[in-house]
C-alpha cells in the first residue's frame, strides 16, 4: 500500500497501519489450521441441522470467480446441500458462463440464475458514472447480495455462504470506497442522475440489513475459506484439474465491467490500483513475498489494444459515445459521502448496540 490511501499511517519501524491491523485484529478471525477445521465442522453441522427437512440448507452465491468456484467445490465434501444462485447483471464474460456451468455440473448442484433487467441496470450504471464516485461496482455488488438475501428468505434458508476471505482480501483501504449495501446512497445517486424508475432492481434497506435479516429471520453469512489454509494458486490448480475450470488471468476477470473498472477507471481517474491491497493481502497471509509482489505491480495494468477493445465494448453496451466515456473519465471526482448515506442511522444503531450490551452484560454483534 502507498499514499493513494489518504488515511495510511506508518509506525516508527516504517510499518503501515494496514499490516499492523492485520496482525493485531484481522488475524484473530483467521484460522488456516486444525482449529479452523474444528470450528468450521461445528458450523457446518449446525447448518445441516437447521436445514433438516428442507430441499436446501444454505445458499451459495456463484460468480464464476476463483473464490466462489472453489467454495462450491468444497461444499460437496462437507455434505451441505446448497442452492447455488448466480446473479447475471449483464457483464458476464463467456468464460465466466462456461466456468459456472462446469462447476455446477461437476458438483451436481442446483443453479438458479437471477437476470437483472438490463435497462434498469444500464440506467443505474450511467447514474453512477455521472455521479463521479470511485466505487462504480456498487450497482452490481448491491443487487448481487440483495438477490441472495431475498431469495434465501423466500426459501426459508438461514445461511448464506460467501467466498469472501481474509487470505486474499485481508487488507483494504476504507477511504477508497463507501459501503456497497448503502441503499440510501444508491437511491440518492439514482434520483439525481438516473432517467428511469428502478421497478425490479432489488435493494436491501438499512433495517433489513441490520435488523430484519440477522435478528428477525436469523440469517447468517458464513465465510468457510477463513477456516482453512486457502491458497489462491493451489485453488486454481485444483479447479482446473477437477472440473476443467479456466483461469481469467486477473482478479475479477469474470466480469467485463469490473475488469475495466478496476484496471482502467480507478487507477486513471482516482489513482487507486486495486492490485496493491490484493497483493498486500497475499503478502501478510504468507502467499507471496514483497519482492514478488513488486514485480507483479511493475507489470502494465492493460495491454493497449485490449484496452481499446474493452472500452469500445463498454461504450456499445451502455449506448454511449467514446467522447462521453472520456468526459466521465475527466469530470470532477466525488466521494460517496457527497450524496445521502445511511451513516447517521448506523451511528444511532451503534449507540443502541452499546446500551443493549451494557444492559445484557454481553456482546450483541451479528454479521448478516
Amino acid at each position: 500500500m502507498d499514499t493513494s490511501d489518504p488515511l495510511i499511517t506508518f509506525d516508527a519501524h516504517g510499518v503501515c497501519n494496514h499490516c499492523n491491523e492485520f496482525d493485531t485484529v484481522t488475524r484473530r478471525n483467521w484460522f488456516p489450521n486444525e482449529e479452523g477445521a474444528r470450528r468450521w465442522e461445528a458450523q457446518a453441522a449446525q447448518i445441516r441441522a437447521d436445514g433438516k427437512g428442507r430441499d436446501y440448507d444454505c445458499i451459495l452465491g456463484l460468480s464464476g470467480g476463483v473464490d466462489s468456484s472453489y467454495l462450491a467445490l468444497k461444499v460437496r465434501e462437507w455434505g451441505l446441500r446448497p442452492l447455488v444462485v448466480h446473479v447475471d447483471a449483464g457483464w458476464n464474460s463467456e468464460l465466466a458462463v462456461a466456468n459456472i456451468e462446469k462447476i455446477v455440473n461437476h458438483c451436481g448442484l442446483d443453479l438458479h440464475t437471477h437476470v437483472v433487467d438490463w435497462e434498469e441496470m444500464r440506467d443505474l450504471h450511467l447514474a453512477y458514472l455521472r455521479a463521479g464516485i470511485a466505487n462504480q461496482d456498487v450497482p452490481q455488488d448491491h443487487v448481487f447480495f440483495a438477490s441472495l438475501y431475498h431469495f434465501a428468505t423466500r426459501n426459508g434458508i438461514r445461511t448464506v455462504l460467501s467466498g469472501g476471505n481474509i487470505a486474499t482480501e485481508g487488507i483494504f483501504p476504507q477511504a477508497w470506497h463507501g459501503p456497497a449495501m448503502d441503499a440510501i446512497n444508491l437511491r440518492d445517486i439514482h434520483r439525481r442522475f438516473g432517467e428511469r424508475p428502478l421497478k425490479t432492481y432489488s435493494t436491501v434497506s438499512f433495517l433489513e440489513y441490520y435488523v430484519w435479516y440477522p435478528f428477525i429471520k436469523k440469517m447468517r453469512t458464513a465465510r468457510p475459506l477463513n477456516f482453512m489454509p486457502y491458497n489462491k494458486e493451489m485453488a486454481i490448480a485444483e479447479l482446473e484439474s477437477t472440473c476443467g475450470w479456466r483461469s481469467y488471468g486477473r482478479k475479477h476477470g469474470e466480469s467485463l465491467f469490473t475488469k475495466l473498472f478496476q484496471n482502467h477507471y480507478l487507477p486513471v481517474k482516482f489513482g487507486y490500483d486495486k492490485r496493491r491491497p490484493h497483493l498486500a493481502s497475499l503478502i501478510v497471509s504468507g502467499q507471496m513475498t514483497r519482492d514478488e509482489a513488486m514485480v507483479k505491480l511493475a507489470e502494465p495494468l492493460y495491454d493497449p489494444k485490449e484496452l481499446e477493445i474493452d472500452i469500445s465494448y463498454f461504450c456499445k453496451k451502455l449506448r454511449i459515445t467514446r467522447a462521453q466515456f472520456d468526459e466521465f473519465m475527466t469530470a470532477t471526482n466525488h466521494g460517496h459521502a457527497d450524496y445521502k448515506t445511511w451513516d447517521s442511522r448506523y451511528r444511532l444503531l451503534k449507540k443502541a448496540q452499546g446500551v443493549a450490551e451494557r444492559v445484557l452484560g454481553r456482546r450483541v454483534n451479528v454479521y448478516s
